[in-house]
């Protein structure tokens, strides 16, 4: 059974499945394959999907939106503005008709939390965007609106803003920063955390060897040292072989009877002031293996502190990209 923790006056569960996946940046997933992981995820008590516009230009919104008619107990549904990198786009015109598609795509009236996903610092300091999004609630368009951001000092920007619900940030074993920098100032204020990336592009998972190779629509291929969007966002911008010399190491760090993926994401959720945890899964498989973490017993604190001085002494300088 997957627990849940607070949002705001209501409680959601504390891990979500990750939806970039069935966009196609992570090699093409069928329909009928994307419809199952989300009926897996969904049977298997996950009740926090995490989506935007920008995934396979709306494919994976569209899925969602078909997935959500075969259910009676809609989900937590959150989605993501489509990414600008010029701060003028972001006008209120674009805010509101990106908010009008993606709730077509969903087949919503309304959508639980809209996210700024990843745009300039400019843009996020600019007051017209948070006043555009206030107005939407006030309206009834949209329940929350929160922020998906790169480095910690947009996240203390958009910690400022009236209102905001959430902030979802890459955490994990390779990006332990926001934990330091954040999370005490996120939860005095009550917002959420929303913690992406979880396994690092699936370095985390332990499996990967430095001849591993990804298919041409994989933006673990095309994004590999970040040529086409922020670095973190791939490898969590770890070099992809440091990365599987790093995961070795963690490995032998962890229980021996623990799967190290599930390592990675009960690390993610040792930190009480994570709210959800948004793990991809490209099979039922993962799903149910991403699941069970929930279950699965609080790493130790000898663990925790060997992780750290690990990220600290050895990961840290390795990071690329805005953190």
């Amino acid at each position: 059974m997957i627990k849940n923790r607070e949002f705001l006056n209501e409680r959601i569960t504390e891990i979500g499945l990750g939806c970039w996946q069935l966009g196609g940046d992570w090699g093409e997933i069928s329909e009928k394959k994307a419809l199952e992981i989300l009926k897996t995820a969904y049977e298997q008590g996950v009740r926090f999907f995490d989506t935007a516009a920008v995934y396979g230009r709306g494919k994976s919104e569209r899925i969602i939106g078909t997935f959500l008619k075969t259910i009676d107990q809609k989900p937590f549904i959150a989605t993501k503005i489509p990414r600008t990198t010029v701060p003028a786009d972001l006008t209120a015109e674009l805010i509101r008709s990106a908010t009008r598609k993606s709730l077509d795509n969903l087949q919503l009236d309304r959508l639980d939390l809209t996210q700024l996903h990843c745009v300039p610092m400019e843009s996020l300091k600019d007051e017209q965007v948070w006043a555009t999004l206030r107005q939407l609630k006030e309206e009834g368009t949209i329940r929350h609106f929160g922020a998906s951001v790169e480095s910690m000092e947009e996240a203390r920007v958009c910690m400022q803003q009236d209102g905001i619900s959430s902030l979802q940030v890459i955490f994990n074993i390779f990006r332990q920063h926001p934990r330091d920098e954040i999370f005490s100032e996120a939860k005095e204020k009550g917002i959420a955390i929303i913690a992406r990336v979880p396994l690092a592009s699936g370095l985390l998972s332990g499996k990967f060897t430095k001849d591993t190779t990804f298919s041409d629509s994989d933006h673990r291929t095309y994004n590999k040292d970040g040529q086409a969007f922020h670095a973190g966002e791939t490898f969590a911008g770890v070099p992809f072989e440091k990365g599987v010399d790093f995961a070795q190491e963690i490995k032998k760090m962890l229980p021996e009877h623990m799967d190290m993926a599930q390592a990675a994401i009960r690390w993610v959720l040792d930190h009480d002031a994570v709210t959800t945890v948004i793990p991809g899964a490209s099979s039922v498989d993962q799903v149910e293996s991403n699941v069970q973490v929930s279950e699965i017993e609080s790493l130790s604190k000898n663990v925790h502190t060997s992780l750290a001085e690990l990220f600290t002494t050895h990961i840290k300088s390795t990071l690329r990209g805005q953190y």
